[in-house]
């Protein structure tokens, strides 16, 4: 199995805190899965203030929109370009990521991904961590932990995955697709800012007469942000979605919005429900998000 340095309890909850001033980010996405990764993906660039996106990496996902793992990586990867070419920031580097889930709970998916992300966490000061944030699978992370698993002294991550802590079930899509990385991430002892989607993620919603009147015609970016929500659906009357991604970016731009506590880190069960164990480290979840002042901010951005 694999070994892990124990980070002591009282330099874990500092690096579970707010970090207060800007980090140094890379974006782990399942870009072509859904419509809200695009969203997330322009908020972290539109967020200069509070955040250096630094690289950009295409995580694998399996649905009706893709053949299998690597075909939904490869989608990512390129829908990434596509959103990095309409905001003209060619200068941010994009990395492919897994193309197969952890086939065990101790064997990395090499990639190119993964690669750079232990080299580029290796290269931080542990007083200056690399936050590294996921909006997908977390295969890529999980396979760079267990390629160096000293990275953990050097990262904090912030993940959209699995269900509020108090909900029945943790049935989520990111979550589910890789098990065994899932897993890992709570099991290591790496600081984890989670955010839960159903219960919590779910304040979200928006819908496309709102992204008419504050997006449409406001940016290039606006533009296609616009044209991909509306492409979602077939009928638009009463609709609409959940904007998950930009959660995470929204806790790093103002914790206020977000509002959180510390847990002890929770066991997966056979039947993806979480289990409580109070002897085990802490993590950071997220409760309760503010979504006016989400959106608020967002929109702002996207028009400026």
């Amino acid at each position: 199995m694999i070994s892990f340095p124990t980070i002591p309890v009282d330099q874990l909850v500092r690096r579970l805190e707010h970090p207060g001033r800007k980090i140094r980010m890379v974006l782990d996405t399942d870009t072509f899965n859904e419509i809200d990764d695009q969203f997330a993906i322009v908020y972290a660039l539109k967020s200069p203030e509070n955040m250096t996106l630094e690289a950009l990496y295409a995580a694998p996902f399996y649905n009706e929109l893709s053949t299998g793992p690597a075909d939904g990586m490869e989608k990512s990867y390129q829908e990434i370009l596509k959103i990095r070419g309409i905001m003209n920031r060619e200068d941010i580097p994009v990395y492919r990521g897994s193309t197969a889930y952890l086939h065990a709970a101790d064997r990395p998916v090499e990639s190119e991904a993964a690669r750079d992300l232990v080299e580029r966490a290796m290269a931080s000061d542990p007083s200056d961590p690399l936050y590294v944030v996921s909006i997908g699978a977390i295969t890529n992370v999980a396979s760079a932990l267990l390629m160096e698993p000293r990275i953990i002294e050097r990262i904090v991550l912030v993940w959209l995955g699995g269900n509020a802590l108090h909900w029945a079930d943790t049935k989520e899509f990111n979550l589910m697709q890789d098990l065994h990385a899932s897993r890992l991430v709570f099991d290591c002892g790496a600081p984890l800012v989670l955010v839960p989607c159903l219960g919590v993620a779910t304040h979200l919603q928006t819908s496309l007469s709102e992204l008419r009147d504050y997006v449409k015609g406001k940016s290039d970016i606006g533009d296609y942000l616009y044209e991909t929500y509306q492409n979602c659906s077939k009928d638009h009357f009463g609709y609409s979605r959940v904007i998950w991604d930009i959660s995470v970016i929204a806790w790093l731009n103002n914790p206020e919005w977000c509002w959180s506590s510390l847990a002890h880190s929770p066991h997966i069960s056979e039947d993806l429900r979480w289990s409580a164990d109070s002897y085990r480290h802490l993590i950071r979840c997220v409760n309760f998000i503010r979504r006016d002042e989400v959106f608020r901010d967002l929109f702002r951005k996207i028009a400026d």
